[in-house]
């Protein structure tokens, strides 16, 4: 009898505020399945591409030869090269086109050290950018950081 009295307030509570109980239990529960479906993607999307999806075709021995750059050197050019590239304003022609070519060099060399296919020397214009783009998104997954490839994030404009 002196539990029933007890759990009295309890269930009138229940009553009054069952109908927002109900509501975060759903919230919860929807929230939960989203948060596992998420979980269950991303590991499906581990396992399919795998840490060596990008970079099994890298002969490593290839890297330590005394007459080639290391890249550590070749990635810190074309971090700097980069940032000259996509913040030219204010600067000639002249110079915006110097600073492209040392770039495209810079990539083929990384490209040759890492093993990924390029054609930068072999197109022109519209096409050379594209093929620019697309070296840049493949040494990335490589593991290469390049300012162009960082996602959000814009070029500084120097003069400011």
């Amino acid at each position: 009898m002196i539990l029933a009295v007890a759990c009295l307030p309890v269930l009138i509570a229940l009553l009054f505020c069952f109908d927002e109980i109900a509501d975060r239990v759903a919230c919860g529960w929807a929230e939960w399945r989203e948060r596992r479906r998420e979980r269950r993607t991303i590991a499906r999307l581990d396992r399919a591409l795998g840490p060596d999806a990008f970079t099994r075709d890298i002969d490593l021995s290839r890297l330590d030869r005394p007459d080639r750059r290391p890249l550590e050197l070749i990635a810190a050019d074309l971090r700097r090269l980069g940032g000259h590239r996509l913040a030219a304003n204010g600067r000639s022609v002249v110079w915006h086109g110097s600073v492209i070519e040392v770039y495209d060099e810079r990539l083929r060399a990384a490209c040759r050290a890492l093993g990924v296919p390029e054609h930068l020397g072999e197109l022109t214009g519209v096409d050379r950018e594209i093929e620019r783009v697309r070296v840049e998104g493949l040494l990335a997954l490589a593991g290469l950081d390049l300012p162009a490839t960082r996602a959000g994030r814009r070029p500084r404009d120097r003069r400011a």
